[in-house]
């Protein structure tokens, strides 16, 4: 037998300590992008949360500091420095090298912990170049220094403190991470949910990389009520405060706060123990379940209606925002990404919360009630009168034909997750990118004008838009509530517009489409945006190149020299020919796709309210804020 084939215990590796992190570090946190550098603040962060949680924490410092690195330091108790019994080294060094290792395994420590959910401070080390812990305990000061996990030296005592805490400074590491740069505005997102979801805990956010730094104090007494009235700052509410409520059961505390706007989408989000459940879970069951059955029951005991009307719960929830926030002993989150709740006790605590809650609220309010239950039966009617058109936009079958859109130019492959396609503005970029597409699998659905603003609108009137209906037939996948992925025709949708103001206009219009009907798209990832070149660089007869960005032309110049060079800008699709558009934005060989991802719900819905809503004050201030932002502008 050769080398080659021999299989036996010499080849299984056993990786110690924190050595199996760093070589496959997305299993910890993720990916190694953007999105896993800012998990590792998270983490540390999480461990004073829990603090918090057990009520021994109310201030939580994080820093970002001028060298790269993060400090993270709280006033809770202070992790244990004292020898471990069965370990013999100290508890500090294991709850730092030693993969699942800490207290929130021991329900007297922490009764309710959301750090367990994640990974730990352990792997905050290992995929750490440095990291720096200081307790404050007993009244003294202890200090220890690792280097890529490794401790450099033992848990030393260097002196002494009045204060309790806990003090971990730490530097990503650049050999892991493809960006090492922390993005104050996504951290910002993060502690200010955390801060809504704990009240009474003040967060202190500080960046101190530039000349100029930036600064947040993040306290809520209001705790989730404030939280929705932050949600709906921007937004005209059919009443003044939030419906709230609260009940402890056990171990397990139920916090709701909701309240109403004039708007028409429904903005509902979930916790468990601070973590987002984006996937949902027994909380959510329970409270759409009471919130349809309370409305529907005052409707019938008030005679509101003629007939026998009932609402469905998408009646009663069109323009509510709502937050939802359990605390228990032992989450059990199941779903792809973990984030879906699935204790089963809690949504019969929920419903009945809900249904006592709101059945007494409504009771002590018949005027806001009214105002409610009257916005949910226009819905319903508008609803009843959107069904034969959404009838239109059904597809029997995935891949049946004849339904399909007459400007649509399809692909010849079958199978949606070989196939792609773009929508392009215009007809003249269109005819391009059909002739320049690859038929097998690349599909064509040019766009004519604009679409409808569907930030405006209420669905009915949006099902009726020519271009709507031509995009949601094409991919498939019905809209709304008849929404089905498994239907969905391609697996890459391509947004493909002007690089110019008109072209970023209609890519807004088509992301919120998105967002708000279709949103399933964007979080299994189907939905790109394409990148055309800017510019078009030639020198003599044969030497020519695509480039991106301002900085890429300058560099390409200087590198072939200025003498009988020539610049073309492109200001749209149309002006590149089937051959150019095809090597540059449509060669899966050779372009640039940018995938559209949903890191933050809440700051997404709170963008295009702010850009694409009826108010204008809060677009004004918004693009005066941001105005010096922008590099380049075509008008």
């Amino acid at each position: 037998m050769s080398d080659k084939q021999v299989y036996d215990a010499t080849h299984i590796q056993v990786l110690e300590g924190l050595e199996a992190v760093r070589k496959r570090p997305s299993m910890y946190i993720g990916s190694t992008d953007s999105r896993g550098l800012h998990h590792l603040v998270y983490e540390v962060v999480d461990n004073s949360i829990d603090e918090a949680l057990a009520g021994f924490c109310t201030r939580i410092d994080v820093t970002l500091n001028p060298n790269g690195s993060v400090t993270v330091q709280d006033n809770g108790r202070g992790i244990p420095v004292d020898p471990h019994p069965v370990h013999k080294k100290s508890a500090l060094e294991i709850v730092m090298t030693v993969l699942h290792a800490g207290g929130k395994f021991d329900k007297d420590t922490y009764k309710v912990s959301g750090g367990l959910h994640g990974v730990g401070v352990s792997v905050v080390n290992g995929l750490s170049e440095w990291l720096e812990v200081e307790i404050r305990r007993e009244g003294k000061l202890y200090f220890q220094r690792y280097g890529r996990g490794e401790p450099t030296g033992p848990v030393k005592e260097i002196g002494i403190s009045e204060e309790a805490g806990t003090k971990t400074t730490f530097m990503p590491d650049a050999e892991i991470f493809e960006t090492t740069e922390f993005q104050y505005d996504i951290l910002l997102n993060r502690l200010r949910e955390l801060a809504f979801l704990n009240r009474g805990i003040t967060i202190n956010f500080k960046d101190l990389r530039g000349p100029e730094g930036q600064e947040d104090t993040l306290s809520y007494e209001g705790g989730i009520v404030a939280f929705v009235e932050y949600l709906n700052k921007k937004k005209p509410v059919l009443h003044e405060r939030p419906i709230y409520f609260e009940r402890q059961k056990d171990d397990m505390t139920v916090e709701i706060a909701m309240q109403y706007t004039n708007g028409y989408a429904e903005n509902v989000y979930s916790f468990a123990n601070n973590i987002n459940t984006h996937e949902g879970g027994t909380h959510i069951i329970g409270f759409k379940t009471a919130l349809t059955r309370v409305a529907n029951d005052y409707i019938k005991t008030n005679k509101l209606t003629k007939d026998d009307t009932k609402l469905s719960g998408e009646d009663i929830r069109e323009g509510l925002s709502a937050i939802i926030s359990v605390k228990l002993m032992e989450p059990q989150f199941e779903g792809q990404t973990k984030t879906k709740l699935g204790n089963s006790d809690v949504k019969g605590i929920v419903d009945s919360m809900v249904t006592d809650g709101l059945s007494e609220y409504f009771e002590e309010n018949p005027k806001v009630a009214g105002i409610i239950i009257e916005k949910a039966l226009l819905a319903k009617k508008a609803r009843d009168a959107a069904k034969k058109a959404r009838e239109l936009t059904r597809r029997k079958n995935a891949l049946e034909v004849s339904t399909l859109p007459g400007k649509l130019a399809d692909c010849s492959e079958k199978d949606p997750s070989h196939c792609e396609i773009y929508l392009v503005e215009g007809d003249s970029a269109g005819g391009s990118a059909k002739q320049g597409r690859d038929r097998a699998f690349q599909a064509i659905l040019p766009f004519r004008g604009k679409i409808l603003n569907v930030e405006k609108a209420r669905f009915a009137k949006i099902i009726k838009n020519n271009e709507i209906v031509s995009l949601v037939t094409a991919l498939g996948t019905g809209v709304s509530e008849d929404f089905s992925l498994e239907n969905a025709r391609y697996h890459k949708v391509i947004i493909m517009t002007d690089a110019d103001v008109d072209g970023a206009h209609i890519r807004t219009l088509l992301l919120t489409f998105f967002f708000r009907y279709m949103r399933p798209l964007i979080d299994a990832g189907y939905i790109y945006i394409a990148q055309p070149p800017l510019y078009r660089i030639k020198k003599g007869k044969k030497e020519e190149h695509y480039v991106y960005t301002d900085r890429e032309k300058a560099r390409i110049i200087e590198e072939i020299g200025e003498k009988g060079v020539t610049v073309q800008r492109y200001k749209g699709l149309g002006e590149m020919n089937p051959e150019q558009l095809w090597g540059t934005t449509m060669n899966p060989e050779t372009r640039i796709l940018l995938q559209v991802t949903l890191d933050d719900a809440l700051r997404a819905d709170e963008i295009f309210q702010i850009l694409m809503g009826d108010e204008v004050e809060p677009r004004r201030n918004f693009i005066e804020k941001h105005a010096k932002e922008v590099v380049e502008l075509d008008i």
